[in-house]
């Protein structure tokens, strides 16, 4: 059945008040209108009794259903699908054309953003009448491996360039599902070093092929000096290179000819191969000319799966993606694109706008110009982003009239602006600015209140600056322009929650980057960093209520750990570091830790707690107040204690020179090999180590269900996807519990075989082991 939404949604209203109507267009004469069912090479198919030809406005009509056949390099201008258009499976085809509009009624305009306003009544215009599909292959039945299926999306002279050429789904179905692949990249098992021709993979690619097109990511490479990117940030890494398989052999592939840059793959400082070419594609039929487009609009249905798109998107122009989710809210949960590939974009990899309860996992984005995967307009909730690879998102212009226009649209290979949304275990490299950019701020200089959905299905208005990650685990960033991880924004304290919902992060990993990790939000908690190889750690951050623990910095070597908002050197509240290793760290005249100057609170500190220094020194030693300008204006000392230091059982307490008037709980002196010239120190009995942060979990977990599947033995086979700001302990389906498949990160993959008659609900819900039920289930009716 595949990813279905609930029948009896009335389409046209949803479009209405969700995915826009477009007023003006005209609606086309259709030159070729379908009789009845059969093959589109078939002329009995055609009421005129012959085959659409280029040039022609064709028309798939309600209750029939073509099964498109051929494949021609001869250019339709436009396919409205009212009734069922679907790709052989039998051989492989091609249809090039300037316009397919997936939407119900007998008549249709050629507009390719906005759909048309139909009537409750009427011919093919009942919310009753049946969806329209445009079906490339089905979840259950995807286009096999041996049969291609393609679509060129052609611009036709005289249109409109700004919405055409384009795929449209109107409130229909469209689905499109290339043949599965068991992974799409994985990292390398040794290095691709100039003039090589192999490569070794770290995992079985699966079903990767002779022919297809990978692209190995690029790095620095293996001598890689952050010194050098100190001093110019802009030094541009060895790029991602595209070749040819020739030949698979085992986790052994060889290449059409030698690489010509070197793909390191040492420790954790591990290249990717990721694979581009799929059976079922979607492509501008001109790549140098006017590019295409694809959308969903509200109360459509369908889903993606192992399909290429590419040479698509069309260069600042707002809302023309390679693949759009345009106001769906929550008219397609149970939606998925799993395991695409979109390459060689204008604009972006793919817009999740005004979008929740979508699932996007094992995509690889290859080249576009602004953010990779995108969330717009920060309403967008209970997304999925799971092992998904961004590379080469660069950097490009704000697009006119978007949504928030704080965002300058740099390029980040993720980038998100309402934290309920979950990134588990992706990969961003080379890309324009950031790999990774969480950015809030006042759109167009007002609060960011919005109405947004709460967990018991009501909608409130809320700030959205002060709403935590849902989940951001098992990330990593590398080789990019200028920022591996960056949250929030300044200024100081406007992206916060509170001491019982912080934000989180947890086993974000780093490596080659110029900053890692900019934490410019309060109320948060770090668990698990690994940084190798860059030129600042922790950096800029905005302290108020952070904790970080299991931290790792190898050569770092500017600023390892900076103060508080960096030249600023100014806190807001206190912090914690918790096991903290600092390798071979030189960092030259600054600190390896940085004291903050002042903070306008008094009682504010830092606190750090089993500090393991291996191979690491500066100019200036360990500890001291760090080089650049600095706060002039000084209020309140914030003082350093370092726990069970220089022993077990003491603490070592640092404090400005500035602040004398703080030094009066000992003697302060300078320690040889620990503190700087602005800084003192003192050995005082063991203070507790405070416990800033109190997480609750009161949140209750949201459930997708992303596919049913009638079985031979007349059950329904259901899966789905839960997700959880803590774990989950048990989901169940019409209140019988499903069986876990996997569980990693707060996301859980299920499955569960029912007894349900055809139309009737398949409802699931998860509960956390916090207690937490979820309120809004998953429904969809069982086929």
């Amino acid at each position: 059945m595949g990813w279905k939404s609930l029948p009896g949604i009335i389409v046209a209203l949803s479009i209405v008040l969700l995915g826009g109507v477009s007023s003006h267009a005209a609606n086309v004469t259709f030159d070729a209108r379908s009789a009845h069912s059969g093959n589109w090479s078939d002329p009995h198919t055609w009421a005129d009794g012959r085959v659409p030809k280029a040039g022609d406005f064709v028309q798939i009509r309600a209750g029939d259903t073509v099964t498109y056949d051929v494949n021609s390099d001869a250019t339709i201008r436009m396919v409205h699908v009212a009734g069922t258009l679907t790709f052989s499976r039998e051989k492989s085809t091609k249809l090039r054309v300037g316009l397919i509009k997936i939407q119900a009624g007998t008549t249709a305009s050629e507009e390719g953003f906005d759909c048309d306003a139909h009537g409750p009544t009427g011919a093919g215009d009942s919310a009753d009448s049946p969806r329209p599909v445009l079906e490339i292959g089905t979840l259950d039945n995807p286009i096999p491996a041996n049969v291609t299926a393609t679509i060129q999306l052609a611009y036709i002279p005289g249109t409109d360039p700004q919405t055409l050429p384009a795929i449209m789904d109107c409130g229909g179905t469209w689905d499109v599902h290339g043949a599965p692949m068991a992974r799409t990249w994985v990292k390398l098992a040794e290095p691709c070093m100039t003039g090589s021709d192999t490569v070794a993979l770290a995992e079985d690619p699966g079903k990767w092929k002779s022919g297809d097109r990978i692209v190995l990511t690029g790095s620095y490479n293996e001598d890689f000096q952050p010194q050098r990117r100190s001093r110019d940030r802009h030094v541009k890494p060895i790029e991602s290179e595209e070749r040819l398989i020739t030949v698979i052999d085992g986790t052994k592939l060889t290449l059409d000819k030698p690489v010509e840059a070197d793909h390191i793959c040492s420790g954790p400082e591990r290249t990717e191969a990721a694979n581009l070419s799929r059976n079922v594609i979607i492509e501008s039929a001109d790549p140098t000319g006017v590019r295409g487009h694809t959308m969903y609009h509200a109360a459509s249905s369908g889903g993606i799966s192992y399909a290429e798109f590419r040479h698509l998107g069309k260069k600042g122009v707002l809302g023309k993606y390679p693949i759009h989710f345009h106001l769906v809210r929550d008219s397609m949960r149970g939606s998925a694109v799993v395991g695409a590939s979109i390459w060689d974009s204008q604009n972006r990899f793919m817009a999740i706008h005004g979008t929740d309860y979508l699932l996007v996992r094992d995509c690889v984005g290859y080249r576009c110009i602004g953010h990779g995967f995108f969330l717009e307009d920060a309403t967008e909730q209970y997304n999925i982003l799971d092992h998904n690879i961004a590379i080469r998102a660069e950097k490009g212009k704000q697009l006119p009239k978007q949504a928030l226009d704080f965002d300058a649209n740099e390029g980040a290979g993720f980038w998100w602006a309402n934290g309920r949304n979950s990134l588990t275990r992706n990969v961003a490299t080379e890309c324009g600015l950031y790999g990774y950019k969480f950015q809030i701020e006042k759109p167009h200089g007002k609060a960011p209140v919005f109405s947004i959905r709460q967990p018991d299905g009501s909608f409130a208005m809320q700030d959205i600056r002060h709403v935590p990650f849902l989940r951001c685990d098992d990330n990593e960033s590398h080789t990019n322009g200028l920022y591996a991880f960056n949250f929030g924004d300044d200024p100081a304290g406007s992206v916060h929650s509170d001491v019982q919902h912080p934000f989180i992060a947890r086993n974000l990993r780093v490596w080659q980057e110029h900053y890692a990790l900019r934490p410019n939000t309060q109320d948060f908690l770090m668990d698990g960093l690994t940084i190798n190889h860059a030129v600042y750690g922790v950096y800029h951050p905005d302290y108020a209520n952070h904790v970080y623990r299991n931290i790792y910095l190898n050569t770092v070597i500017a600023e390892p750990i900076n103060r508080g908002h960096d030249d600023e050197s100014i806190q807001y509240g206190s912090f914690t570091y918790e096991n903290l290793t600092l390798e071979n760290c030189h960092s030259g005249y600054n600190p390896p830790i940085q004291l903050t100057c002042t903070s306008p609170l008094s009682g504010q500190s830092g606190h750090f707690k089993n500090v393991v220094l291996k191979n690491t020194t500066s100019d200036v030693q360990i500890v001291d107040l760090g080089g650049g300008p600095r706060n002039d204006k000084l209020e309140n000392a914030v003082p350093y204690y370092f726990h069970d230091y220089p022993r077990p059982g003491t603490t070592t307490k640092v404090v400005s020179v500035h602040f004398p008037q703080n030094m009066t709980d000992g003697v302060y002196k300078s320690i040889k090999g620990f503190t700087g010239p602005d800084v003192r120190a003192t050995e005082i009995p063991e203070v507790p180590f405070p416990e800033l942060l109190h997480p609750i979990d009161d949140l209750p977990p949201a459930t997708i269900i992303t596919n049913l599947t009638r079985t031979h033995d007349g059950k329904v086979a259901v899966t789905g996807v839960s997700e959880d700001n803590g774990d989950i302990e048990s989901i169940t389906v019409n209140d019988r519990p499903a069986a876990v498949i996997s569980s990693a990160n707060g996301i859980v993959d299920w499955q569960i075989n029912l007894d349900v008659a055809a139309g009737k609900p398949v409802e699931a819900r998860a509960t956390d082991k916090a207690g937490n039920v979820e309120k809004m289930a998953a429904i969809r009716p069982a086929p």
